[in-house]
């Protein structure tokens, strides 16, 4: 296989995904690195609440959360 191939189709984002253990469907997702390393300086105020709730309940409201790739450019709305 032609490595140029394997870059197209690679990641290029990630994002970091707590699950909520209780309501099916409800998660809070965050732009993050590979090692799932969220930059909270770039996160909005809201979302930076959101991502230290999220934090501090896992294990008890949500998941302990996923590394996902992301592999549109556009992203959807994050928490």
């Amino acid at each position: 296989m032609n490595d140029s191939y394997a870059l197209l189709d690679a990641p290029r984002h990630f994002e970091l995904c707590f699950r909520s253990l209780f309501q099916p469907g409800r998660a809070y997702v965050f732009p993050c690195d590979a090692a799932g390393r969220v930059d909270m300086d770039s996160l909005s105020e809201r979302a930076r609440n959101n991502y230290l709730y999220a934090r501090a309940v896992r294990g008890r409201e949500f998941t302990l959360p996923d590394v996902q790739p992301v592999r549109c450019t556009e992203h959807a709305a994050h928490a």
